[in-house]
């Protein structure tokens, strides 16, 4: 009767041994699609074109993809918004609200509800796949302020995803 124990306590052990390397795996794969890509479509849906200004100026100052202006001919897709990927309800810069549709493009709301910000507010920048619709890589930083610019968070969240690459 001792075996069954030790049989079944073998084969957790095992089960979580493997486990482990799946996922490092997929990780792996993750990256070596964002570090192989060699064309980037870049969507600002910030409602901020200064903000979406300084992300690209970034994004082309890295050199990592080139820009191009069609979304069929790129490898990835960087999709910056003022809400997380898949949808939700935003404020655009005017305090217009509006939701992200599945499209991944902001949708104003017919009827406004002006002022009705949130006490924060974060900026998303999104890595995706343009095959397969996959998202590599996410990070949310809170919108800037005073100290660290009203409109570098762009920047920043390119910054951060460089950084990353490097490791």
């Amino acid at each position: 009767m001792r075996i069954l124990p030790r049989i079944s306590g073998f084969f957790l052990l095992f089960s979580l041994i493997c486990a482990f390397p799946s996922a490092a795996q997929t990780g792996l794969a993750r990256w070596s699609r964002i570090l192989s890509a060699k064309t980037a479509y870049f969507d600002n849906q910030t409602g901020s074109d200064a903000v979406g200004k300084g992300a690209l100026s970034q994004l082309k100052k890295w050199g990592k993809c080139q820009i191009v202006q069609d979304r069929q001919h790129a490898d990835l897709i960087f999709f910056l918004s003022a809400d997380p990927d898949k949808g939700g309800n935003v404020v655009l810069s005017g305090g217009q609200t509006g939701s992200i549709g599945s499209e991944r493009h902001i949708e104003e709301d017919p009827i406004p509800t002006y002022n009705k910000q949130s006490p924060t507010r974060f900026a998303y920048l999104t890595v995706i796949d343009a095959t397969t619709g996959d998202d590599l890589w996410s990070e949310k930083h809170l919108w800037g302020g005073l100290l660290t610019g009203f409109n570098s968070i762009g920047k920043r969240l390119i910054r951060d995803l460089e950084k990353q690459t490097r490791k």
